[in-house]
């Protein structure tokens, strides 16, 4: 008998697919967030009938991709590097594809999101406070035209 049971987010990983000069240090992240997309809805009037409005569906909207980490060195990650060439050297390199992969208890791919034309939008640090003891944060944010749900 086929068991079904809710699935955990908590063991993914991120793979990129072009990142120049990547070690394998920049598939960990502490949160991914943005798989969204959202079909826009337009209006449409219909003569002699003013009641309401037809709505019809339009185009998909997909939101930024946000990754959370604790911070690299940039010799430490080809990711880093990536966003160093397109926010300091104004040089956009889109990647073709990122891979959101949900894993099992065994390591093994439950679920993969493929994200498309990929470049970064937003790049941050956390606070620098000499009050706290936590990890220093760094804030990716990523562009994407269009993400497809992959069999694993």
């Amino acid at each position: 008998m086929a068991s079904t049971h809710q699935i955990v987010g908590f063991h993914f990983k991120v793979f990129f697919t072009g990142l120049p000069k990547s070690n394998g240090t920049d598939i960990s992240f502490q949160s991914v967030s943005g798989l969204d997309v959202q079909i826009e809805k337009e209006g449409m009037k219909e003569g002699g009938e003013n009641r309401f409005e037809h709505q019809i569906p339009g185009r998909s909207k997909y939101t930024t991709l946000t990754l959370k980490r604790g911070i690299l060195k940039p010799e430490d990650s080809g990711l880093v590097q990536w966003c160093q060439q397109a926010f300091q050297d104004m040089i956009v390199k889109p990647l073709t594809n990122v891979d959101v992969e949900l894993l099992n208890e065994d390591h093994k791919p439950l679920m993969r999101w493929q994200l498309s034309h990929v470049w970064p939008v937003s790049w941050k640090v956390g606070e620098l406070n000499a009050e706290k003891g936590e990890v220093l944060i760094e804030t990716l944010e990523l562009n994407y035209n269009y993400f497809a749900l992959k069999a694993p």
